[in-house]
């Protein structure tokens, strides 16, 4: 019977999912989607939420339209009252709805993340001690936190408020092309253009969030590495705080750029989107009141008001739309590395009809028969294997060109153990004595 190790860590699976070449659009979303299968009660009632709150916000807009033709226009003050009280009721009620749709995302959203922090867990309590032995605890630590942790946002708000904004910009649309199709065109006109470019600039905002999360990973990497008691002994043993310092202060440095990037990228095209949004009414009093004063049929003074207050109910959630774009990009590169960790493979895995073994029948008896176990080594480990073979005791000499070149000729598998057979009794003590690289470590 044997076993082998295998080498190297993540890269071994950055390179098969390289070869894979997969796509993270399209199956990513999709993944994030099927998360939010189980609660497909609760998100059912936050879309009736959303629904009821859209059409909510509609009635007041419209309803000015008509206080100012028919109630004050006509000069009937019992209709202008009941068009007020009904602008009163009607935000108390959307106020309602709204807090109940965000205490439904907020359980969602939670409940969501909560499953992704145990499933990334239990995925890596599955992996094997090699997987452990050769990535930084760091970068394990800063996936379960800080990736998961860096998604929450979308989980609990974003998911919600794209379906929210959504409806109220298509039902706002649809309202204002009823009140006047050419004012409505005229605000819509630079729309695609704004659409495209966001579209580019979420895909440059995601690749830079991809590439701060993992300068942020080794970061964190880092400060554990050196920080434990361990790495902060061997450092002061070896007077290597300054070097300590430098690489600490050149990665800190590389985090900084990276988030000052990520949050310039794309502002000034928002401001100027920003910029067009608050002219436009301007430009809709300049045409409306045109179509005015030339007695154009169809628009009246209630109408120019309802119109520009629709528009400005609407800019926001196209606004908000086409920010979240670019935020969604972000978020789907944390996404990535946190699927990236749940579809590495398990390494060792029990064969097919394998016993299962209780704690309960447990009796104490160990027993080796045959066994083998070659480790993988790369070049780094053979390199490394011979430092410490020439650099063993006092007169320590250099390693010479020879000595690498001969050594690193060997078979890159090592057989630490070879046919071991013996057996362990219960209650009975054992212990394995031999040479340092004799396979004590291995066996236990």
């Amino acid at each position: 019977m044997g076993f082998h190790g295998m080498r190297g860590g993540m890269a071994v699976y950055a390179e098969e999912q390289k070869k894979r070449g997969r796509k993270t659009d399209a199956r990513t979303v999709q993944r994030v989607a099927q998360a939010f299968t189980p609660y497909k009660f609760q998100v059912v009632l936050v879309l009736i939420a959303i629904i009821l709150t859209t059409v909510l916000g509609l009635v007041n807009p419209l309803m000015i339209r008509y206080i100012f033709d028919d109630a004050i226009g006509k000069g009937n003050i019992n209709l202008l009252i009941i068009l007020v009280t009904i602008m009163i009721i009607t935000p108390v009620v959307t106020g309602i709805f709204g807090v109940g749709q965000t205490y439904l995302n907020n359980i969602i959203g939670q409940r969501v993340m909560r499953d992704f922090r145990n499933k990334l867990f239990h995925h890596l309590q599955s992996m094997s001690l090699r997987f452990f032995t050769s990535t930084r605890t760091g970068e394990i630590q800063s996936r379960l936190s800080n990736d998961v942790g860096g998604v929450q946002g979308v989980v609990t708000d974003t998911a919600t408020s794209v379906v929210a904004n959504i409806s109220t910009a298509v039902s706002t649309i649809i309202v204002m092309f009823i009140l006047s199709p050419l004012l409505t065109l005229i605000s819509l006109g630079l729309l695609p253009v704004f659409l495209w470019i966001t579209y580019k600039v979420g895909n440059v905002r995601r690749a830079t969030s991809k590439e701060t999360q993992q300068s942020l990973a080794a970061l964190t990497a880092m400060m554990q590495e050196t920080l434990s008691v361990s790495g902060i002994l061997l450092t002061k043993t070896f007077g290597r705080q300054k070097y300590a310092e430098g690489q600490f202060n050149k990665e800190n440095q590389k985090l900084t750029d990276l988030e000052v990037r990520q949050q310039m990228i794309g502002r000034w095209f928002f401001m100027f989107v920003g910029t067009f949004f608050s002219i436009m009414p301007a430009i809709i009093y300049l045409v409306a009141g045109w179509q005015i004063i030339h007695r154009v049929p169809g628009i009246s003074l209630g109408t120019i008001v309802a119109f520009t207050t629709l528009q400005s109910r609407l800019f926001f959630p196209i606004g908000q739309l086409l920010n979240v774009q670019v935020e969604i990009q972000g978020a789907l590169a944390l996404f990535d590395r946190i699927f990236e960790y749940l579809d590495l493979p398990i390494d060792i895995q029990n064969r097919p009809g394998a016993l299962e073994l209780s704690p309960d029948e447990v009796q104490g008896q160990l027993t080796f028969k045959d066994v083998s176990f070659t480790y993988k080594r790369d070049e780094s480990s053979v390199l490394r294997d011979l430092i410490e073979k020439e650099g063993n005791g006092e007169g320590k000499r250099p390693v010479s060109p020879e000595a690498v070149a001969i050594l690193t000729e060997e078979p890159v598998s090592r057989i630490t153990l070879n046919d071991v057979s013996f057996e362990i009794k219960p209650g009975q003590l054992a212990a394995l004595v031999g040479p340092s690289g004799a396979g004590k470590t291995t066996i236990t």
